[in-house]
């Protein structure tokens, strides 16, 4: 079995690329079967996992799901690239955007990814999707074909008044189309752990959500190295192997393994 995990936020900003490429590949050194899709514009993972330039990239998820809707045959593997570090990629650009707006006129334009996601399901345990900061139509989209929703959120007072619209809207699209959708957890991201500012936002967000949602206990720290992976195309796990960001990323990784 196949699960689906979309990590969103219409925040940016909060970790939500760096949390699906360390958790993803945290889940591949686990021995799992992992796809990564970049459905984000910008596309930060894809760049993030050492593709320098998404946007000149011929196949990327906006080809395949322009394909779905005009009915065109695929391979299984089309348009994926594999990662040294043992995951497959589906990768993104800027080339959502445009489908973006076009998706408005498509007959069932809800379940276009969806439709992709049957044709390689079979082939993984984990899918994760980096989800663009809007809860436009790929959004949308990608909640449709999820099987749950885990949502990163700084450790700050407004990101943290912002989860309202985001659970709003997982309600609705499991209400009207996805009946199997859940929250995974909420992931508290860039947490400075020296000030009393982030525990009162963790209290917070306990008392908020905590009895509707699932909050991890483990806590993403804030750290310069974090920052730096982006840049060198791998993961937390070989930048910086020993540092309190990779033991996170590890522990966040079992505890995801947990809700098998």
């Amino acid at each position: 079995m196949c699960k689906i995990i979309a990590i969103a936020n219409q925040k940016g900003g909060v970790a939500k690329t760096t949390t699906t490429s360390n958790l993803g590949i945290g889940l591949a050194r686990r021995g799992k079967k992992v796809l990564l899709l970049d459905a984000d514009a910008q596309g930060s993972l894809t760049a993030s996992l050492g593709f320098r330039e998404p946007d000149r990239l011929e196949k990327t998820l906006a080809t395949v799901m322009t394909n779905i809707i005009n009915e065109e045959e695929m391979e299984p593997e089309y348009g994926i690239l594999k990662h040294e570090e043992g995951i497959d990629l589906m990768p993104g650009n800027i080339e959502l955007s445009g489908l973006e707006v076009s998706l408005v006129n498509v007959m069932s334009r809800e379940l276009v990814l969806r439709a992709y996601i049957e044709t390689v399901r079979d082939r993984y345990d984990y899918i994760l999707v980096d989800c663009m900061p809007s809860l436009g139509m790929i959004t949308i989209n990608v909640f449709v074909c999820a099987d749950s929703i885990l949502i990163p959120v700084q450790a700050a007072y407004l990101p943290v008044k912002g989860l309202e619209q985001l659970i709003k809207t997982i309600g609705k699209v499991k209400q009207q189309i996805n009946p199997k959708l859940t929250i995974e957890g909420i992931l508290l991201t860039m947490v400075d752990s020296r000030t009393n500012y982030a525990r009162d936002i963790s209290a917070l967000l306990t008392e908020n959500y905590g009895d509707k949602v699932r909050i991890f206990e483990n806590r993403i720290p804030l750290s310069v190295r974090a920052a730096e992976i982006s840049a060198e195309g791998v993961s937390i796990y070989l930048h910086d192997p020993k540092g309190k960001v990779a033991d996170a990323y590890r522990s966040l990784t079992e505890e995801v393994l947990g809700n098998e």
